[in-house]
């Protein structure tokens, strides 16, 4: 009887323990449908994809960099091709004991290590990845000897971009270089991460920063089907690359160098533009540099010399020099006394060489006295005292309000980046910009040198340019515009690119012939007229002298006893023919002296290149540099007849 019981007890304890396997087993088997359905259905797209990600790989194709070209088609900036080193990390079972053997072969310095590192960490190992660019001939067959030695290791032709003619232009050109971290940071913020893919270059300056989206083209992509330790084994699709679009500038080239060489040695800036149309036929900043230097990495040596040098050739210094426009401000604020009403054009200013303000006594040219002025000989001889009183007549904020829709003081809209605002000085200017209140008073006798371009003013070429530009067509001030138009890689089709409606300004216009009959005059009988003999042609213009450091009213000015980085500035602005305008500019020569002496010549081969096609002699181009040019100029030559000098 005892037995049965214990029998029937163990058997209801088998059928519980039964049961509670087969409930789990049960929950088990729900668990594991459960989750076949969620990734067999619910996600089955998201690892398809994973799957497919594991299986290929994408590598992107490096487009090739659009060109940039002057107005008549000369290249400045193009690409070519050249042998290049390259890895791939996933073929090379010790990196660091290859590159150690290839040391041997090919000269490979710590800088080439060090972007080798960088370039595995943000690529994937599948990708081939440069170790040494521009390899000679005599490295390619000396590699070429022992490549049985270096698997994954490759010989591959790269292009890289090339400036044929150097130092000529490059603050308008640009150039391009490693992409930094903030340029990466700017690239995922707009989305563009992708389209850099491959490439660690980007535009730094000039016309390739600013037309970056066109030049750079789209990054085309290979797929490639890879093995489980990451090597591609086959090619599945390919989408190739669009090239960047080419560039046509408004610059002309031949008279880009021929100002440059004006130059010479000396540093300063020039800004031509077609009053017409607000098109910059020359832009020229001296000192140069070569951009070519920065392609692949600018070394330590050039790198000091160019940062560290006084004459600080990487300013662009018709964008973002600041200048006192000295006498060159004079024909503008003679046309705000007629716009506002404050003189006619014959009202008489007597100059004694000197104008009283108060006890304070404000000095003209070495104390010489002019006698009677109207404002025809206010510009023509450049009376200060005609412009003391006139500046003080007027205030500061009436010389601010006429003067900013010139674009004094104010951003042009020019198309290349880093452009600055410079200064144009008001009451309200003053109070936001100092902070003690003594310094944010405006005192009525800091007007009196604004008059004569001086005081707080503080301009670009590039301001000075447009606004001469604005006053020899009249009435309109053009947005200045360096790129004329664009190319489609694939389609050839040339694009204008978009211009901007120009700013009507409702001079009177017998106010600005009475300006234009003054700076005629400038060139026939005033400051220029020397540099202006026999020209052939009528062209307006203003002299101009800017101090760099401020002497004293008392002091006589007297530059043999400055340094020479202490001297004036020599400007002057101008534009021709008279009757109709197809040329205006601004130049400064730093620290050179007078205008007439050496602005005023330099602006007379500019106008003889684009109105007579007229080439200056080499003679004659060493007589400007000096400031011992005389004239007519000497043995002019056709354009066409000259040999231009330099070699792509």
């Amino acid at each position: 009887m005892i037995e049965l019981q214990n029998l029937e007890r163990d058997l209801t304890r088998f059928r519980g323990r039964i049961l509670i396997v087969s409930a789990l087993v049960v929950t088990l088997f729900a668990l594991l449908l459960s989750r076949l359905f969620y990734l067999q259905v619910i996600r089955h797209e998201d690892l398809h994809s994973q799957a497919e990600g594991n299986r290929t790989a994408a590598v992107p194709i490096v487009p090739n960099r659009g060109l940039i070209l002057d107005r008549h088609g000369i290249v400045l900036a193009n690409n070519y091709s050249a042998y290049t080193l390259e890895v791939t990390p996933s073929k090379v079972p010790r990196m660091d004991d290859t590159i150690e053997e290839l040391s041997k072969i090919i000269e490979i310095q710590p800088r080439d290590k060090r972007r080798l590192k960088r370039l595995m960490e943000e690529s994937k190992n599948f990708e081939s990845l440069p170790i040494r660019t521009r390899l000679t001939d005599e490295e390619v067959a000396k590699f070429a000897a022992q490549r049985f030695r270096f698997p994954g290791v490759d010989i591959k032709a790269r292009l890289f971009r090339n400036y044929p003619y150097g130092e000529l232009a490059s603050h308008v050109i640009g150039y391009i270089g490693r992409i930094n971290n903030a340029e990466k940071d700017r690239l995922e913020e707009n989305d563009e991460e992708a389209n850099y893919r491959g490439t660690e270059y980007i535009g730094k300056v000039g016309v390739e920063q600013s037309f970056e989206h066109l030049l750079h083209g789209i990054t085309g992509v290979e797929q490639v089907e890879t093995s489980a330790g990451g090597r591609a084994t086959r090619k599945l699709a390919s989408t190739p690359a669009t090239p960047g679009s080419t560039v046509v500038l408004s610059i002309d080239m031949k008279l880009q160098k021929l100002i440059e060489d004006l130059f010479g040695d000396r540093r300063g800036a020039l800004v031509a533009i077609d009053p017409r149309n607000g098109e910059v036929l020359a832009f020229v900043s001296k000192p140069t540099f070569d951009p070519n230097l920065f392609v692949e990495g600018i070394d330590a040596d050039n790198w000091a010399g160019l940062n560290e040098s006084l004459d600080k050739p990487l300013l662009n210094r018709a964008l973002r020099g600041t200048y006192p426009p000295g006498s060159t401000y004079k024909p503008f604020m003679a046309l705000a006394a007629l716009e506002l009403g404050k003189r006619t054009p014959t009202a008489i200013t007597n100059d004694p060489g000197y104008w009283m303000f108060g006890d304070h006594r404000f000095r003209s040219h070495d104390d010489h006295g002019l006698g009677a002025v109207d404002m025809y000989r206010s510009i023509v001889l450049s009376s200060n005292v005609y412009y003391y009183s006139l500046a003080n007549d007027l205030g500061v904020d009436a010389i601010h309000d006429f003067m900013k829709p010139l674009s004094f003081g104010q951003l042009t809209g020019i198309d290349i980046l880093g452009e600055v605002r410079g200064i144009l000085p008001s009451t309200s200017w003053k109070r936001s910009n100092y902070k003690k209140p003594e310094q944010q008073k405006w005192y009525a006798g800091e007007t009196i040198s604004l008059g004569i371009g001086q005081g707080y003013n503080a301009f670009t070429m590039l301001q000075l340019a447009s606004a001469t530009a604005t006053l020899a067509n009249g009435r309109l001030r053009y947005t200045p515009q360096i790129v004329k138009s664009t190319q489609d890689p694939v389609t050839r089709v040339k694009s204008p690119t978009a211009t901007h409606t120009p700013t009507h300004l409702p001079f009177n216009p017998d106010n600005v012939a009475a300006i234009h009959k003054a700076l005629g005059g400038v060139t026939t009988e005033g400051t220029s007229a020397r540099a202006f003999l026999g020209a052939g042609y009528s062209s307006a213009g203003k002299t101009g002298t800017a101090q760099a450091v401020t002497i004293g009213q008392k002091e006589k000015y007297d530059s043999r006893k400055l340094e020479e980085r202490q001297r004036d500035h020599a400007l002057y602005m101008a534009f021709a023919p008279l009757e109709n305008p197809k040329i205006a500019l601004a130049i400064v020569v730093e620290n050179a002296g007078f205008g007439a002496e050496h602005a005023a010549p330099i602006a007379r081969r500019v106008f003889d290149y684009v109105l007579l096609d007229n080439y200056p002699s080499v003679e004659d181009i060493a007589a400007v540099q000096s400031g011992k040019a005389t004239t007519p100029i000497g043995r002019p030559r056709k354009v066409q007849d000259v040999v231009w000098s330099i070699k792509p």
